[in-house]
């Protein structure tokens, strides 16, 4: 039997960690939630994207709901929960950190904006007073939990 992990990153990975994940996040976040949606705007193998989805719903990152075309058999669709909507965070780092150290010749194709002033955003630590702390002082800090 494999050791539970104690690291949180590690248990993440479990759900988040293959290739199609992140894409079919980013296409949930931004409205798409059928099968079919997803499968046109990514283009990944029916197995692939049926697989992803099944994880996501089992970790509570998406949910089905039943829905039915008229003189069609009942579906599903995909909705992001309050844990899938978390990971606007770690998506936006993810795209900042490509369109800095992977760009796109074109510039980037899409960006980070708040929805209230459509000013432009970033992704950052920010401590408990809610002032961002620079990355060179950020430390990832090992507690009594961490295994010896």
């Amino acid at each position: 039997m494999q050791k539970p992990q104690t690291c949180s990153i590690a248990r993440a990975l479990d759900v988040l960690g293959e290739r199609w994940t992140f894409v079919i996040l980013r296409e949930a976040l931004s409205g798409t939630s059928r099968f079919a949606d997803f499968r046109a705007a990514l283009g990944v193998a029916p197995d692939v994207l049926s697989d992803r989805l099944a994880t996501l719903v089992a970790a509570g990152v998406l949910e089905k709901r039943p829905y039915q075309e008229p003189g069609s058999r009942a579906r599903h669709s995909y909705h992001p929960t309050e844990a899938g909507n978390e990971l606007r965070v770690v998506l936006g780092a993810l795209q900042q950190w490509g369109d800095a150290h992977c760009p796109w010749e074109g510039g980037p194709t899409v960006v980070r904006r708040s929805v209230e002033g459509d000013r432009p955003l970033h992704v950052a630590f920010v401590d408990d007073t809610g002032a961002e702390v620079p990355l060179d002082a950020v430390a990832f800090v090992r507690t009594a939990a961490y295994p010896t």
